[in-house]
């Protein structure tokens, strides 16, 4: 059985609730939100996994979490994204940090040859963002440009970030489910 696979920061409950509680903000928006309880950062992408590779994520993971120490990230704003293509998405979007970048280049270079999925970014600078939800494009392309809800509120979070999550992503009717897999603490 293959699973499908990424490697994630999930956030504590105070921030879930907060970044959730903004999505109430614009209920005109044809967007479909993400679940409180799913709200993370994606590091690594890999996409459908055996258990044997899945097994080498996990600990190629742990072994890159002992080599970092924990770091905070500071969300800045909520803005549709991706910035640079077509807009899909409603997010929240972080500071750039140098720590997460490393942190992820780490994690990339680990990864690389474990997954297809995985499209390296290594040194392009990684701006952390948290996907609130999709647009339903069909539809938000029905709307015109000048009546589409302007969303680019500035927030101030910040969390501590001392571990990183292998996931699984089961994919439902009603949205996709997540499971840790494996926890991995940062540690140096």
């Amino acid at each position: 059985m293959k699973r499908r696979v990424f490697v994630a920061i999930n956030l504590p409950k105070e921030i879930k609730e907060k970044l959730a509680s903004f999505q109430l903000k614009w209920p005109e928006l044809p967007c479909r939100w993400t679940k409180k309880d799913n709200l993370h950062v994606t590091l690594a992408f890999l996409g459908y996994l055996t258990d044997e590779e899945t097994a080498e994520v996990c600990q190629e993971a742990k072994e890159v979490g002992l080599r970092h120490s924990p770091f905070f990230v500071n969300l800045r704003k909520i803005v549709y994204g991706p910035q640079k293509a077509a807009v899909r998405l409603v997010w929240a979007e972080g500071a750039k940090s140098e720590e997460l970048a490393k942190l992820r280049d780490d994690l990339e270079g680990e990864l690389i040859g474990l997954s297809s999925e995985l499209e390296s970014e290594r040194g392009r600078g990684y701006i952390p963002h948290i996907t609130l939800g999709r647009l339903r494009r069909w539809e938000f392309r029905k709307i015109e440009p000048e009546e589409r809800p302007e969303i680019n509120e500035d927030i101030s979070l910040s969390f501590e970030v001392s571990s990183v999550e292998v996931m699984e992503s089961r994919l439902k009717r009603g949205g996709a489910e997540y499971a840790v897999l494996e926890s991995c603490q940062l540690s140096k």
